[in-house]
């Protein structure tokens, strides 16, 4: 169920999501917005999706960049732990001699920002793109068990 009524726009929004970036606005869907019916089409990769799961080991983040390479993605990690996945999406030439029938495949720039936990060890992260998956590893830090030392009752 939505938070915000559907005449807002038809996308469904989670305005409790903590990591979301995405901004409302409320006159997005109005005939006088200030973007073109192409700029709305073309900007869905905007919203790159990514799951984050924690294993024992790791905490591992994966975004479908379908049709991206490696050179156009950017994994950043700031000092106050926020790992930031950017990139971009040039759109095709357009030529002349052709027509259009549709265009439907997402270009422009994103950007996802997610702020680690205490447990991620900052300096052992990597990442690996295949088949337009980024995959990024966060290795976690080693929880210690603490030394339990029996003692003795007297008496």
């Amino acid at each position: 169920m939505s938070l915000i009524p559907s005449f807002f726009g038809s996308r469904r929004s989670n305005i409790l999501d903590p990591f979301s970036l995405e901004i409302w606005d409320p006159f997005k869907d109005f005939p006088f917005s200030s973007e073109s019916q192409f700029a709305k089409e073309t900007s869905a990769l905007v919203d790159t999706r990514v799951d984050w799961k924690e294993t024992p080991e790791a905490h591992v983040f994966k975004a479908d960049l379908p049709g991206l390479n490696k050179e156009e993605v950017k994994v950043e990690v700031e000092d106050d732990r926020v790992l930031q996945i950017s990139g971009e999406r040039k759109m095709e030439k357009e030529e002349k001699k052709d027509t259009w029938h549709r265009v439907e495949r997402s270009s422009g720039k994103f950007l996802r920002r997610f702020r680690l936990p205490e447990n991620a060890k900052m300096d052992q992260i990597k990442a690996s793109m295949e088949n337009g998956v980024l995959t990024v590893t966060v290795p976690k830090v080693e929880v210690k068990k603490p030394d339990v030392k029996s003692i003795e009752i007297s008496g």
